[in-house]
């Protein structure tokens, strides 16, 4: 194990919380409790027959690497999250498929890396001149022709109607928002528009009025689904919170909301980016109420009695915002550092897999595509080759990873990770080298003392960036 966690003992990370907690004025039973409980390396279990698991797929939106208790938060407290950890299995090198919303919502949905497709190269989608081709198939068209039902509730955020929704991309059923994002209580979009529907039957046709703060409201519609009776038939469900993103209202802040949607409607461009509000209490508060929902969703689904043969899947669309709790990684949100695209990661389908269990494999969100395609019996297409490769062996048979690259692009940066090793470029346009097992903070620039590694990965990103389309304007 070449993760930094690895090395550390249960006791001394206990110990290193109860430090961090005592920094911020919790307690050290509070700082106890937020330890994660003791974890064994992942080792497949032995075969049990299981039949195909329905898909829980949830991303937390601009949710730090660490900002939950289990990922070692000291002032965040996430019981339910922490519980499905360690019901399942806990991911501590998983990075998403690109450093903004949209990007990384299209590597999951075509398994492919974002630069493949038009729309995957707006950083992110923010006007109605591109999105995901229909003609594109996609983890929900292929699931769906291989038998499964499937529904998306949330954030979208792939592009506009007429022309792009989740309906028209493969899933039965869509309720939620086309935008990236949305006041929580009016659900105005940076726009002024309204950003709530159910369909798309025609633009404007679709909108569902309901003005309850937005979580409250995509908690229903989840638990609601989760317990519908699908005979045989097994179900797919990308529950895409908008929690904890800006603007950073909790539930009864209504007077916060009103005065956003006061300036929205007098015409304030980027009222809705909230910059001069939210606090690290605030954004506290909406973590710890994304745990509450996603608790509320899987207590429905512990009712409905399908949790045995439900694979639930939790990350965050990319890295962390400005009060997030990165410790100890360097960037955040849009950067190609670690803080932009490692994420909180966590899987349990009690059919298949033990619990209570850590890996530190690395992965990344076109991984998940495969996995759940080959879980689920559906092959991708032909014409559309996958980039990521499928954990269904590594999780279901113990099968070895073989070691390969990810990689990652977004304008002005470029990184690439094999290995314990990550090849990076900021917008200064110095190559950089770090070790993450021994620097994942990245700090120590490594290119110097080893420039054949240094190039070596460089060609290996620059050998991947030809296949990809170029950014408009370059």
């Amino acid at each position: 194990m070449s993760s930094y966690e690895s090395k550390l003992s249960r006791r001394a990370f206990g110990g290193a919380v109860a430090a961090s907690a005592a920094a911020v004025g919790l307690s050290a039973a509070d700082a106890q409790a937020q330890t994660p409980l003791e974890e064994r390396p992942f080792k497949a279990a032995p075969h049990r027959g299981a039949r195909r698991p329905n898909i829980l797929f949830i991303l937390g939106d601009d949710l730090g690497w660490a900002d939950l208790s289990s990922y070692g938060a000291p002032h965040i407290k996430t019981p339910n999250l922490d519980r499905l950890a360690r019901q399942g299995v806990r991911f501590t090198d998983a990075y998403s498929g690109s450093a903004t919303c949209s990007p990384t919502r299209f590597s999951l949905y075509t398994g492919r890396f974002p630069g493949r497709t038009k729309g995957g190269l707006a950083e992110p989608i923010a006007d109605r001149s591109v999105g995901l081709e229909p003609t594109h198939p996609t983890l929900a068209s292929l699931l769906r022709d291989a038998g499964y039902a499937t529904a998306l509730i949330g954030k979208w955020h792939c592009g506009y109607l007429p022309d792009y929704s989740p309906t028209k991309s493969g899933w039965d059923e869509f309720f939620g928002n086309f935008g990236g994002a949305l006041e929580y209580y009016s659900k105005l979009g940076l726009g002024g528009e309204y950003d709530l529907y159910e369909g798309d039957v025609r633009e404007g046709d679709a909108e569902y009025k309901d003005l309850r703060y937005y979580t409250r409201i995509l908690t229903e519609r989840a638990s609601e689904y989760v317990q519908r009776d699908h005979g045989d038939q097994p179900w797919l469900l990308n529950l895409n919170f908008t929690t904890p993103h800006w603007p950073w209202i909790a539930e009864g802040d209504e007077e916060e909301s009103a005065e956003i949607v006061r300036r929205i409607k007098a015409g304030q461009k980027g009222a809705l980016w909230h910059q001069d509000g939210g606090s690290v209490e605030k954004y506290t508060e909406m973590v710890q109420d994304l745990d509450r929902s996603i608790g509320e969703v899987l207590s429905a689904l512990r009712k409905s009695g399908q949790e045995r043969d439900t694979l639930v899947f939790f990350a965050s669309d990319n890295g962390g915002e400005r009060f997030s709790y990165n410790w100890p990684l360097s960037g955040n949100k849009s950067s190609l550092r670690e803080g932009g695209i490692r994420v909180p990661t966590i899987v349990r389908w009690p059919a298949r897999l033990d619990g209570g269990q850590v890996s530190h494999e690395p992965v990344f969100t076109p991984d998940w595509t495969a996995t759940l395609l080959e879980i689920g019996g559906a092959r991708p297409h032909p014409a559309y080759k996958l980039d990521g490769t499928s954990l269904a062996p590594y999780l279901l048979k113990g099968e070895r990873l073989a070691e390969r690259e990810l990689f990652w692009r977004v304008r002005g940066e470029r990184a690439l990770r094999r290995g314990d090793w990550k090849y990076y470029r900021g917008k200064g346009g110095q190559d950089q080298l770090f070790n993450l097992a021994e620097d994942r903070r990245e700090q120590a620039d490594r290119a110097v003392d080893e420039p054949k590694r240094l190039g070596e990965l460089k060609a290996a990103w620059e050998r991947t960036d030809k296949e990809l389309l170029p950014y408009p304007g370059e």
